[in-house]
């Protein structure tokens, strides 16, 4: 019997199988206008597709709760009632379809405001349709990226009402779980890593002080987030610097705290905070993050990164690595990777009647 292919129940939404899409942004959404950030005939299209092709969990792009919480200004987001209206069609053909729709909740912080990426992605300026980003302290990504505006304690606090007004607005579109994004240099990832926050009140600092703002944030998402609903947390389980920066043991003393704050899954990634470090990137290569995870803690993880054959993703799973895995670049290039890879497991997964024929 296939470990891929079980289902995993999480409070109590059952996913069909451990095979899950990762969250990726496809920059396509209207970026001026009454659609800013709302999704459309693409997003509809990108996220159907793979789920009539098996996959389990769905977890839409980042998607941002605020309009300067994009990472450009082609992103989707979820501050208005239009994009509500608008997620719903999604969500409705998810669902039809076997799949769990997930969203992931989103803010850039310093990384905000960039072009698209198949155009270079730049940093945008306001006189390019950009804006001024923000972020724990003023101190830029790199050389190239504006020197970012310090949050106040008070928009601090207006930016986790902001991922409160986000997740009921998730809800209302039809997401049965939602995902707060703390990776990849994005601005909860900030707050969490010294080598971005430089603050000296009660944000930063200490582990307890720069892990404030996420707990806040989760916290705030979970008390409108209903009860029989799944929470996740993407992060960022090293930074890859040897000194001054986010490590792997961070990251399993978090897990514990996030566990403790009504958190179920972390979903386990790497990098995105640092430019120019070297990261040792192969096939699978950031798995034995969340076997840590899951070998020290009790929360359960989802593990991503290069994860691309039908015996490895079921590996990870047989040998208790992970509790899912998060597909991404293979799922652009195959659609229906669930379906090949129960064939060759000899497992079942859901396909649309119109496909009866290709079984």
């Amino acid at each position: 019997m296939s470990a891929l292919f079980q289902p995993f129940t999480l409070r109590e939404a059952t996913i069909p199988n451990r095979v899950w899409m990762a969250p990726m942004c496809q920059y396509s959404a209207e970026s001026e206008g009454p659609g800013t950030g709302t999704p459309n005939d693409w997003h509809f299209t990108h996220l159907a597709a793979r789920a009539a092709g098996g996959t389990g969990l769905i977890l839409t792009e980042a998607t941002a709760v605020s309009p300067e919480g994009r990472i450009s200004p082609y992103d989707l987001g979820i501050w208005n009632d239009t994009q509500v209206e608008a997620f719903r069609r999604i969500t409705r053909f998810l669902v039809s379809q076997g799949t769990v729709p997930g969203i992931q909740l989103a803010h850039a912080g310093r990384k905000a405001s960039t072009d698209r990426t198949w155009k270079g992605g730049a940093p945008l300026g306001p006189d390019a349709g950009g804006w001024q980003p923000v972020a724990p302290s003023a101190v830029a990504f790199d050389e190239r990226h504006a020197v970012p505006t310090e949050l106040t304690v008070d928009q601090i606090r207006e930016v986790v009402g902001q991922f409160a007004d986000a997740a009921r607005r998730a809800l209302a579109a039809g997401f049965e779980v939602a995902e707060v994004h703390g990776a990849h240099g994005y601005l909860i990832n900030q707050f969490l890593s010294p080598h971005s926050n430089k603050r000296t009140d009660a944000y930063g600092g200490s582990y307890e002080n720069r892990t404030r703002f996420a707990l806040e944030v989760v916290d705030a998402v979970r008390a409108v987030w209903p009860d029989d609903k799944p929470l996740f947390f993407r992060i960022s389980a090293t930074e890859w610097l040897e000194e001054g920066g986010w490590t792997d043991d961070d990251t399993v003393r978090f897990a514990t705290d996030l566990q403790a704050h009504g958190v179920d899954l972390l979903d386990l990634s790497t990098g995105g905070n640092a430019a120019g470090v070297r990261i040792p990137v192969g096939p699978g290569y950031q798995v034995p993050f969340a076997a840590r995870v899951k070998a020290e803690t009790t929360l359960p993880v989802a593990a991503v990164g290069l994860i691309t054959e039908t015996e490895q993703a079921e590996k990870i799973i047989a040998n208790g690595d992970a509790d899912a895995v998060l597909l991404g670049r293979e799922l652009l290039r195959n659609p229906s990777w669930a379906r090949h890879a129960a064939r060759e497991l000899g497992a079942d997964v859901h396909v649309p009647d119109q496909y009866h024929r290709s079984v």
